[in-house]
């Protein structure tokens, strides 16, 4: 799968990133310590939520790395009476709801930046769930590294339609430039402060495009239970 890169992509995007990275980590590590102790307090521990992301695409492998997103926790760990995990917008709690809001839950992923699994710019990391169900076009996404926030987020974040998150997400790759990340990062600021659309309408937490393509008619059942078990294996559950 070629992919033109300029000079900006190839030589100045990875090193901008990892000093990014430290500086948040430096600047901001009293919020870090604070929002880490409210979360102790209110949440209980973890304090750090892990989960499984599909990264950039491995060149001799042709198949997405998967790596293991940090968060800060904005959610309980209630459960039924047959010990499965209550629904997300059960369980995300009035402090889980403010963090988000801020994107203020996504600090540690300043931590994956500096690993390599991330940059600070780029398409927004799915789910593997999520992967598994995309188009082998729609996941020439994965040609590069997911970003903390991205072209995406800007035009309206989880408020718009997945067909659309991923048309923009593709749009983003034609193009890496300094330029349009400094213009998402400024833009991403401005939205996180005024709090717009973090959320889909109706919704606490973004619809999975397994549920979103089986709810308007695009797979069917068996279409669907096979994607789930194959993110399953994926991940090693």
């Amino acid at each position: 799968m070629p992919r033109k890169k300029g000079i900006y992509e190839k030589l100045f995007k990875r090193p901008i990133d990892i000093i990014c990275a430290l500086l948040a980590l430096t600047v901001f590590c009293w919020l870090y310590a604070l929002v880490a102790i409210l979360v102790r307090v209110k949440l209980g521990s973890p304090v750090i939520f892990k989960q499984y992301r599909p990264g950039r695409i491995d060149p001799k492998t042709g198949v997405e790395k998967i790596f293991t997103l940090y968060k800060f926790r904005t959610m309980t760990d209630e459960k039924d009476e047959n010990g499965n995990l209550l629904p997300d917008d059960i369980r995300l709690t009035k402090f889980g709801k403010f963090l988000r809001s801020f994107s203020l839950d996504e600090l540690p992923e300043a931590i994956n930046i500096l690993k390599g699994d991330m940059s600070v710019i780029g398409p927004r990391p799915q789910l593997v769930r999520d992967m598994v169900f995309m188009t082998a076009e729609q996941r020439r996404r994965h040609l590069v590294r997911p970003g903390l926030s991205g072209l995406a987020q800007i035009s309206g974040r989880n408020a718009v339609t997945w067909e659309g998150k991923l048309e923009t997400d593709l749009e983003y790759i034609k193009k890496i430039t300094l330029k349009r990340d400094v213009y998402i990062v400024i833009k991403t600021v401005l939205k996180v402060l005024k709090r717009e659309g973090v959320s889909a309408e109706g919704m606490e937490t973004a619809e999975d495009l397994g549920d979103y393509l089986l709810r308007l008619g695009e797979i069917d059942r068996d279409a669907y239970e096979k994607g789930q078990t194959e993110a399953k294996e994926l991940i090693g559950v």
